[in-house]
């Protein structure tokens, strides 16, 4: 029996030039970008906080995810004979530029994914400052950073099964969705409703207090992302 073909929705055409421009950046230099629903989210995010997007309707991240879909079926396959895949990935030296970080804008309280660190500097109290490039954003969202309260390694999206790893008090990374915004803050987990998992995975509800505003919000797992460990 055939599988069932998901109905076609109709790709978004309201995207400015500048947005086109970055997902066509990611298509042609694709080197660690992986096609997730939390990639497509946090890029959604960047758009929306973007000086360009104002007073223009905010982007779904489905919507982002339909574009690139389109796209990802126009481009050529490479065969799997032509793919270089090296014999022995344990000699392989890690790039320390591959490692991920996320830094908090002054702007919003909310972190973003870097895209490159530009400059440093010190500040005459002795504390050190990055020039931050983010993810989907051009140089005029460049900020500067302080290093030790606002920069760290990416923080990594929870799966199902670790639901019962989490506890009230701990320290998460919670994906906000508002009418004009969708972005991630710094949030604490107040409640845990612990519930029978399903076909659709995690069903617990789980009551978050975010650290910038103290409001609190009921979220599933999915929105959620830990913290890297140091």
């Amino acid at each position: 029996m055939d599988r069932l073909r998901p109905r076609n929705r109709e790709v978004f055409s309201g995207f400015t030039n500048a947005e086109i421009e970055k997902m066509e950046k990611f298509l042609k230099e694709p080197k660690g970008v992986t096609w997730s629903r939390e990639f497509y989210q946090k890029l959604a995010g960047s758009f929306n906080r973007s000086t360009g997007r104002a007073g223009k309707p905010v982007i779904k991240w489905t919507e982002i995810e339909d574009w690139f879909q389109a796209r990802l079926q126009d481009l050529p396959q490479v065969p799997n004979s032509e793919l270089m895949v090296p014999k022995h990935t344990e000699d392989v030296m890690q790039d320390p530029s591959e490692l991920e970080f996320e830094a908090k804008s002054s702007k919003d309280g909310a972190w973003y994914d870097v895209e490159a660190f530009l400059a440093h500097r010190f500040l005459s109290t002795g504390e050190a400052e990055v020039h931050v490039r983010f993810v989907g954003f051009g140089a005029e969202e460049d900020e500067w950073i302080n290093i030790k309260s606002s920069v760290r390694q990416r923080s990594i999206p929870l799966e199902n099964s670790e639901c019962s790893n989490l506890n009230v008090g701990d320290s998460v990374l919670c994906f906000q969705e508002r009418r004009d915004q969708a972005i991630y803050f710094d949030a604490r987990i107040v409640e845990i409703q612990r519930r029978m998992h399903d076909i659709r995975g995690c069903r617990c509800l789980i009551l978050i207090r975010y650290d910038h505003d103290n409001s609190e919000e009921s979220v599933r797992l999915r929105r959620l992302c830990r913290r890297a460990k140091y």
